[in-house]
């Protein structure tokens, strides 16, 4: 595969990936309606695995193909990319100053920053193995527990509405044809992830870098945008707190679930120097955010703004680091 040939597959793999991620979170969420399962449950355990699903497709079928460093780089690169990109569009996209729930950041905020340390703890040797990535996993599954009992108890509204959304698009949708979107939906992730991962190493080695740095920067980036556009149109929609909530959940996701997916499937064997450049990068872009929104708890246009400045400034560090 040529070079121009392997980036005219990788734009085409993402939109397939985007578009099919649609239809099997559309199919699970109707399938477990028609099975009455309650909806607290659906929005808060099915919306998160299903949603990342392009994220953890990538990086599953990385380390099945053997290639760690995308799938831990894509991993940690989309936890950048939702804060310095997703996070920082959406506040500047917002009509106002986005208001941030205290106890969402004494709660999820805390946490995020204990798993991000918790996994580079792990993977300080330049390995994240089987085991590791099965604390990971019992990290998330904590973290979906103590989430689902807590909106529970408050019947966070806005979760509903964002569910209420999906199940307008469904409406009128028998089991039969939910089964077949779900499926195809499934299939066409599956694919276009392989596809990825194969584009992303031919890029890489054209321009002489590692696989890291592709996943930490283009295939991030990819596999980050069905977060991009929900957190833009949330935003413009007035409802800034629900994507403050998306976000920081997500990033919680791509750490603890899908690294640690990732890791139970294959060690994730990864080059000292990524570990010790990516991490601290998304330790630090993490903190930022977390301080902005301690502060006065807002999040503000200039505060996007400020977020993204920091994403285009790691990209530059990137480019310095591996180029």
């Amino acid at each position: 595969m040529g070079i121009w040939t392997a980036v005219g597959v990788l734009i085409l793999c993402f939109a397939v990936l985007t578009k099919c991620a649609n239809w099997f979170v559309d199919g699970a969420i109707g399938i477990a309606e028609y099975l009455n399962v309650p909806k607290m449950l659906i929005g808060i355990v099915l919306m998160s695995l299903a949603t990342t699903s392009p994220e953890l497709a990538v990086s599953v079928m990385s380390a099945l193909e053997g290639k760690p460093e995308i799938a831990l780089g894509n991993a940690v690169g989309s936890v950048i990319v939702d804060d310095g990109v997703a996070l920082a569009l959406g506040a500047f996209m917002a009509s106002s100053a986005i208001g941030i729930n205290p106890y969402l950041l004494k709660t999820t905020g805390i946490f995020l920053i204990v798993v991000d340390v918790v996994a580079y703890a792990m993977a300080f040797d330049g390995t994240l193995g089987r085991l590791e990535g099965g604390v990971l996993i019992m990290l998330f599954v904590i973290y979906t527990a103590f989430a689902y009992v807590t909106r529970k108890r408050s019947q966070e509204s806005e979760t509903l509405e964002e569910l209420a959304e999906i199940e307008e698009s469904i409406a009128g949708k028998g089991l039969g044809g939910l089964i077949f979107w779900f499926c195809l939906g499934l299939l066409g992730v599956l694919i276009a992830s392989h596809y990825i991962v194969g584009s992303a190493t031919v890029i890489a080695s054209f321009f002489g870098v590692s696989n890291a740095v592709i996943a930490l920067t283009v295939v991030a980036i990819g596999t980050s945008l069905p977060e991009i556009a929900t957190a833009v149109t949330s935003a413009r929609r007035g409802h800034g707190e629900l994507m403050v909530g998306n976000i920081l959940g997500a990033d919680i996701l791509n750490i603890c679930w899908i690294a640690g997916a990732s890791a139970l499937v294959n060690p994730l064997v990864v080059p000292a120097r990524v570990i010790h450049f990516s991490f601290p990068a998304m330790l630090i872009i993490v903190v930022t955010m977390l301080v902005m929104m301690r502060t006065r708890h807002q999040l503000a246009r200039r505060e996007g703004v400020f977020l993204f400045v920091l994403y285009v400034i790691y990209l530059g560090m990137t480019a310095w680091m591996f180029l």
